[in-house]
């Protein structure tokens, strides 16, 4: 089932958002990640969040500011299980165009947005991680 975040997912959320960050950004310091926790709960209630839960389980959610992606992350234990596809398909079916960032060492997730429509843009660098990264965009067709 996806879901609009409640304050009460706030914990679990933002301990998926981190958990993950570690996992798929090994090339970026531990500390960065850790540094941004406590701002980053702030935000989550601020923006647009659904949630994937299954038996009262958030597996998984996808952060949006309009029509930006600000990411979207599944747990590391139900990743591969069609969580991120389903919760990206949640969003196409509420926008006609969705954009988001993507650092470019992080191929995997790069392959997973291509096999679902989005397409490379352009190229940019992240000043606060000093990694370069991808805009990638999807639209409606």
């Amino acid at each position: 089932m996806i879901r609009e975040l409640q304050k009460a997912d706030i914990n679990k959320v933002a301990d998926i958002w981190l958990d993950t960050n570690l996992t798929a950004h090994y090339f970026i310091s531990k500390q960065y990640w850790q540094k941004k926790f406590e701002f980053v709960k702030e935000l989550l209630l601020q923006t647009t969040v659904y949630v994937y839960e299954q038996n009262q389980e958030i597996q998984g959610f996808i952060g949006l500011n309009d029509e930006y992606i600000e990411g979207i992350f599944v747990s590391n234990e139900m990743q591969s299980h069609g969580i991120g596809k389903a919760l990206l398909n949640y969003a196409k079916n509420k926008r006609n165009k969705l954009f988001l960032n993507v650092y470019q060492k992080n191929v995997r997730a790069i392959a997973f947005y291509q096999r679902e429509g989005f397409e490379i843009q352009n190229s940019g660098f992240d000043e606060a991680t000093k990694e370069k990264e991808y805009v990638m965009e999807w639209q409606q067709k």
